[in-house]
């Protein structure tokens, strides 16, 4: 069975006419369900036999293992090594001593210098390096917008939105359904800052997982039988402050704490 390297591979073998008989609003939909291996080629019933039978039943999604995470860190680690960190504290709004550049990561210091390596309070994990290392290596220094905007709208975004929003916010408003005084607690343990309801959301916080890359948190409570529902927003600067791949694996990765965190609390209180 042939695998699909992305969304777009699956939604250019569609017809696109949107018929939704597939139980999806849109094609581009059902490709992104189908490349996350939740469908199967074969419920659209517009294609071609010899196309479903070509491209098997179902995508099996392969996840990235600790050998591909390892390999990734090394190619950043390299690139690093010819990056000139006085130069980079200036523009990734860090700063820059004794050989070490610092961040502030969810408002705690994070330093790392040429041969790639970390000192920090927090918790170090590839999800959390690597997007780290990203930023460090292409951020631009632009000024914050103060627009903020949903992942689909940023350059290249749309094709990544169903991964993202299956990783990221669903598994987020699972955690602040599941507990939503811990949601609060963790936001503040990251240095998160409460804002004023954005989009009419019950709760609206920001988090700062980078100096030039905050993340917007719109959370809406379950009520009069209506589903409670999540989004996660960026400033619109984060395509040149950040770039695609870091606002997904920074996003992806504290989605990560976060639910580890809610497991151990759930375990410890269950």
């Amino acid at each position: 069975m042939q695998q699909f390297a992305n969304v777009m591979e699956v939604f250019k073998l569609l017809e696109k006419s949107n018929c939704r008989k597939c139980n999806e609003a849109t094609c581009l939909a059902f490709a992104s369900k189908v490349f996350l291996g939740q469908k199967s080629l074969d419920m659209c019933p517009a294609l071609d036999p010899e196309v479903i039978q070509k491209y098997g039943k179902r995508q099996e999604r392969v996840v990235p293992g600790e050998a591909d995470q390892e390999k990734a860190l090394l190619v950043l680690k390299n690139q690093l090594k010819d990056c000139d960190l006085s130069l980079a504290a200036q523009r990734t709004g860090g700063k820059y001593a004794n050989g070490r550049l610092t961040l502030k990561i969810f408002g705690k210091p994070f330093a790392l210098d040429n041969l790639g390596r970390f000192h920090s309070d927090l918790h170090i994990n590839p999800w959390i390096v690597m997007p780290v290392l990203g930023y460090v290596l292409h951020c631009q220094g632009r000024e914050l917008t103060g627009k903020w905007i949903p992942f689909r709208e940023l350059k290249k975004g749309r094709e990544r939105n169903g991964l993202f929003v299956q990783r990221s916010e669903k598994t987020l408003k699972k955690i602040a359904d599941t507990y939503p005084g811990l949601f609060e607690d963790l936001i503040l343990i990251f240095s998160g800052k409460k804002v004023e309801n954005h989009y009419e959301s019950d709760i609206s916080l920001v988090l700062y997982p980078l100096p030039l890359v905050p993340f917007l948190i719109c959370y809406w409570k379950p009520e009069d039988g209506m589903a409670s529902d999540l989004h996660l927003f960026f400033d619109s600067s984060a395509d040149m402050n950040a770039g695609i791949d870091v606002v997904f694996g920074l996003a992806s990765g504290i989605v990560q704490m976060f639910e580890k965190m809610a497991l151990t609390h759930g375990v410890r209180n269950g």
